[in-house]
């Protein structure tokens, strides 16, 4: 297995299981309904939000690696669509796992000695950068799901009601 092999699968071990923390995105989403999804606990962003934002970025360098501009923006990233149904929740965790997917079919295709070639400007670094970024910043959020997935199903935070 090359390099960017190994990165991609690194990638796809957050989202779909395999990885040392023995977690992943998928698996704490699993018998979370829209309701808990989108229920806020105190000042903490919701799962919903979390979700989007992690993808954010994903989709944002995946168009780039499909020949797009980059055109994302940090100000942006918690904006996600209004989630009123369990059809909301569904769409935007088929988007997450298709874009992880499709990113991470990206990166083993992606020609090794490029890795440290700019990625958009220097002020972005390089793609190894990039990529491992993105990486990181996903266990960081999973990290923080999986604290507001134990809090919503220990029965002690009614998903209907907001906590402010």
């Amino acid at each position: 297995m090359n390099l960017t092999q190994q990165i991609a699968k690194h990638f796809r071990d957050v989202h779909f299981g395999g990885n040392w923390t023995c977690s992943n995105l998928k698996d704490n989403m699993k018998d979370i309904t829209w309701q808990q999804a989108t229920t806020k606990i105190s000042s903490f962003n919701t799962i919903a939000a979390l979700v989007f934002h992690m993808n954010y970025y994903v989709s944002a360098v995946l168009k780039v690696l499909q020949g797009d501009p980059l055109e994302a923006k940090d100000i942006y990233s918690f904006d996600h669509p209004p989630i009123q149904s369990e059809e909301d929740w569904n769409r935007l965790l088929e988007k997450t796992w298709d874009d992880a997917e499709n990113f991470a079919k990206l990166i083993e295709q992606f020609p090794e000695e490029k890795l440290l070639e700019t990625f958009i400007s220097d002020d972005y670094g390089n793609y190894y950068r990039n990529f491992h970024g993105i990486i990181e910043h996903n266990h960081y959020h999973l990290g923080q799901i999986t604290l507001l997935r134990k809090l919503l199903l220990s029965g002690e935070i009614n998903p209907k009601i907001s906590i402010i």
